[in-house]
């Protein structure tokens, strides 16, 4: 059998995901042809994102009422995923959009909120995703890597029978990472 490359890969587990959400039973049909990698990082970044929302336990309808800096940093956060799904994307010569991620992961993360809003997540999401990038310090770097490490760890848990892991198990440790994000920027 042919090793799977890694844009097949996300587009898989896009579809496994996709196909997961119809809680009535029903099942699409899939053609993982009809789907694009980007499309799925796209995705992919928006299905962590939330689901780490879930898992964190954190109240984003509250949040816009009371702390609505804190939604930036799920955009930040979902930026971050996207990052690291797509980086092995540059390895097949496909070049993901950073400008179309923002607006698909905020309206996707923050449907039904005002466009001015919106705006103001992503540009804001941006700043942190900046900071969380280009910042040297220790916790930082470690920070970025462990994100990297439960990515990779999802991608392959996700497409790969071999795994030792099921994609399951590894959700609850992106709600950690969230939580960790959440904690550090409450503190500045």
């Amino acid at each position: 059998m042919n090793e799977m490359t890694y844009s097949q890969r996300l587009k898989l587990l896009h579809a496994i995901c996709l196909a997961e959400t119809y809680d009535d039973g029903a099942k699409p049909t899939i053609d993982l042809n009809d789907f694009d990698a980007v499309d799925a990082a796209h995705y992919l970044a928006s299905f962590l994102t939330f689901k780490a929302i879930q898992e964190a336990g954190r109240q984003p309808g509250q949040e816009l009422q009371e702390n609505f800096d804190m939604l930036s940093v799920y955009q930040a956060y979902g930026l971050l995923l996207f990052a690291f799904l797509t980086m092995p994307l540059t390895q097949e010569d496909i070049t993901p959009d950073y400008q179309t991620a923002q607006i698909t992961i905020a309206k996707t993360l923050f449907a039904g909120i005002s466009d001015a809003q919106l705006v103001e997540i992503i540009e804001s999401g941006l700043n942190k995703f900046k900071l969380i990038g280009d910042a040297e310090v220790e916790h930082w770097a470690e920070f970025r890597e462990n994100v990297d490490k439960m990515t990779v760890s999802f991608v392959v848990a996700g497409t790969d029978d071999d795994s030792p892991h099921d994609k399951d198990e590894v959700l609850p440790l992106f709600g950690q990472l969230l939580s960790q994000l959440c904690e550090a920027f409450e503190q500045v």
